[in-house]
């Protein structure tokens, strides 16, 4: 998903940010969920099977693969293109955790 259409779809779908914890830290988009790539298989319980869910990441590839996994669990997930890169470089909003502008780690 192009991340000018995430960002117009924000709420009707979970967003599920797949970055570890000081990439989290330094930049989200404010909707976002945090569960690390590593624990998705481990939390399926958080999302709702009945909504779409976008994944995503610094650049698109840890996210990719995580909505592949979803998808093989049974949920409707699509991948962000190009990640937070392209989220940062389209000047959409994201911010640390304390409100702060974000960046991209």
């Amino acid at each position: 998903m192009q991340v000018e259409e995430l960002y117009r779809r924000r709420n009707e779908v979970q967003l599920v940010d797949v970055r570890e914890p000081e990439e989290w830290q330094a930049g989200r988009i404010e909707s976002a969920r945090h569960i690390p790539m590593a624990e998705v298989p481990t939390r399926l319980t958080e999302l709702d099977t009945t909504r779409p869910v976008v994944t995503v990441c610094r650049s698109g590839h840890r996210s990719g693969q995580a909505a592949e996994f979803l998808r093989q669990q049974g949920y409707s997930a699509e991948n962000t293109d190009g990640g937070m890169q392209a989220w940062q470089e389209a000047a959409l909003p994201f911010t640390t955790p304390d409100g702060k502008p974000g960046r991209v780690a």
